[in-house]
C-alpha cells in the first residue's frame, strides 16, 4: 500500500480541534431505557454530519461546528463492544469540604459557532430528533466574554497547544487503534461567588490565578504560590509537561445571579485532566489545594468520549434496529446514575493552566 492510500485510510477527527468561537451550547442528554431511544439515538449520530453540513451553509464563515460525546454507561449498547480503552464514569472527590460531583448524562453535544442563532439552530434540529428518546439533563448557552475572559476578569486558555501539539494532546493516536482519532472530554459547570471574589484586590486575585489581571502575563515562580491555579494544574511527566485542549465559556444570568464557567477539556487520555483535577481539589501536596475553589464550586461532571468523525459516519452503512449492540437484555437499568466511587474522584473549573 502506498502513502496516499494510507492517509485516505486513516479515521477522520470531529471538529475537536478547530479554532475557539464567540458562542456555544452544551447540551446534554439521558437516553431512555428501551431499544427504540437507543435506535433513535444511533441513528441521529449517522445523520448528524448532514445536519451539520445543512446549518454551516447558512454562513460557511461562521465556524460552526458540533462534537458529539458518549458516556461509559451507554457506549456498548449504541455502538458494542469493545470500548475506548479509557472510558469510565467520571470519578468524583471530596477533600475537606471540596466536592466534584459526578452527575448523569448519556450524550454530550458540543456546538459551537461565531453565531449564537446557528448553534440555537441545530440543537432545535438535534432535539426534534430525539426528543421522544431523551431527557435533557443540562442545557448551557455560552458566550466569549471580551477579550477571551472568564466571568472573574481573567483570560482564558492562554496556553492552549497549537497545530501539532494540539493534536498529539487531544486526540488518540495509536496507543488505541480503533478508536484513533477521538478524545476523551471531560465537562463541569462551575458556579462563582461573584461577590466573595470581587472582594479580593487584584493583587489577591492574581496569586490565586497565577496571571497577571490585566496584561495575562504569567507571574514569576518566585512570587507565584504553590497553590496558584495554573500551578496545580501543570501536569508533568518524564520531565515534559502533558498538555490538554479546553474551550472554557462564561454563561450567567445576571437576574438570578448566576456566573459560571464551563469547563470542557479534551485530552487523548482522561487521566491528564484528573490528575489536574486531583490536585486542585486534593492539592499537591495533599491540603495544598487550588484557592479557586474558595470562590467556585462545580454542579456538574461528566467524562465523555467523542468518537472519530469516520466512526460516526460509518452507523449510517448498518441498520441499528438490527445491530446486536442494542440489545432488550442489555436496557433493563437506567442508563445513567450519580457515580458513587471515589477511588479517585475529580472536578475543575480552568482543567489546565490559563
Amino acid at each position: 500500500m502506498n502513502e496516499t492510500s494510507r492517509h485516505t485510510q486513516l479515521p477522520v477527527a470531529q471538529p475537536i480541534l478547530s479554532p475557539l468561537t464567540r458562542a456555544a451550547i452544551f447540551l446534554v442528554v439521558c437516553i431512555k431505557p428501551n431499544t427504540k431511544s437507543y435506535v433513535a439515538v444511533r441513528a441521529l449520530c449517522a445523520d448528524l454530519p448532514g445536519l451539520v453540513r445543512a446549518v454551516e451553509f447558512r454562513d460557511i464563515e461562521a465556524g460552526f461546528t458540533c462534537v458529539a460525546g458518549f458516556g461509559s454507561n451507554v457506549w456498548n449498547k449504541l455502538f458494542g463492544n469493545p470500548g475506548p480503552a479509557e472510558l469510565h464514569p467520571f470519578r468524583e472527590i471530596q477533600s475537606d469540604g471540596r466536592h466534584a460531583v459526578s452527575t448523569s448524562g448519556d450524550v454530550l453535544f458540543h456546538i459551537r459557532s461565531k453565531r449564537m442563532d446557528m448553534c440555537f439552530e441545530l440543537a432545535t434540529h438535534i432535539m426534534e430528533r430525539i426528543k421522544d428518546a431523551v431527557s435533557v439533563v443540562d442545557e448551557v448557552h455560552g458566550f466569549r466574554y471580551f477579550d477571551d475572559r472568564d466571568v472573574i476578569g481573567f483570560v482564558d486558555g492562554t496556553e492552549n497547544p497549537r497545530g501539532q501539539a494540539a493534536f498529539d494532546a487531544a486526540l488518540v493516536g495509536e496507543e488505541d487503534a480503533r478508536f484513533a482519532g477521538g478524545s476523551y472530554i471531560i465537562i463541569q459547570k462551575y458556579l462563582h461567588d461573584m461577590e466573595g471574589w470581587n472582594a479580593l484586590s487584584t493583587e489577591q486575585q492574581e496569586r490565586i490565578i497565577g496571571r497577571k489581571k490585566l496584561s495575562d502575563v504569567e507571574l514569576d515562580d518566585a512570587v507565584k504560590p504553590s497553590s496558584a491555579h495554573n500551578a496545580l494544574t501543570t501536569v508533568v511527566e518524564n520531565g515534559k509537561e502533558v498538555k490538554i485542549l479546553r474551550d472554557n465559556m462564561p454563561f450567567g444570568s445576571p437576574g438570578y445571579g448566576e456566573f459560571g464557567t464551563y469547563f470542557i477539556g479534551f485530552s487523548r487520555s482522561p487521566r491528564t485532566i484528573e490528575q489536574m483535577l486531583e490536585n486542585m481539589f486534593v492539592g499537591r501536596p495533599p491540603g495544598n489545594y487550588d484557592r479557586l475553589l474558595d470562590f467556585s464550586h462545580p454542579v456538574t461532571g461528566n467524562l465523555f468520549f467523542a468518537p472519530s468523525a469516520t466512526f460516526l459516519e460509518s452507523l449510517g452503512e448498518e441498520d441499528p434496529a438490527t445491530d446486536s449492540s442494542i440489545a432488550e437484555a442489555q436496557l433493563d437499568q437506567p442508563s445513567s446514575s450519580p457515580v458513587l466511587d471515589t477511588s479517585l474522584g475529580i472536578g475543575s473549573l480552568k482543567g489546565a493552566e490559563r
